[in-house]
């Protein structure tokens, strides 16, 4: 079974850059999202298998998001994606119920570890 991801990072490139790794890798992008608030609503109405949620973005930041997109579904599994020197932040998110992270800039194996560990 293919399994259906939600890219959510407020940079175009890096969300071209995690989706051309999932698609090489065999998996369906089924939307992205350029903020928090704009990652729970198309988690409301795409429900998928995945999501990969930016920490640091406008309007609404990757923790937020990260916790009102389990609120809607306690089963929701996110990796969160952060930059070098972020870990208080990446600590945050584990508490908040994301299963793993992956750091900037993507490494492609690093990526497909991490997805293949949290869809498990």
């Amino acid at each position: 079974m293919t399994h259906s991801v939600l890219i959510v990072d407020d940079a175009a490139f890096m969300r071209m850059m995690i989706k051309d790794i999932l698609v090489k890798n065999g998996y369906n992008v089924i939307g992205e999202a350029e903020n928090g608030q704009v990652a729970v609503d198309k988690y409301k109405e795409l429900k998928p298998d995945l999501v990969t949620l930016d920490i640091t973005m406008p309007e609404k930041d990757g923790i937020q998001a990260l916790k009102e997109i389990k609120e809607i579904d306690a089963n929701a599994t996110v990796i969160m994606c952060s930059a070098m020197g972020q870990q208080a932040m990446v600590i945050d998110a584990i508490q908040a119920g994301a299963k793993d992270f992956i750091v900037k800039p993507f490494q492609a194996d690093r990526v497909m570890e991490a997805i293949a560990k949290a869809l498990e």
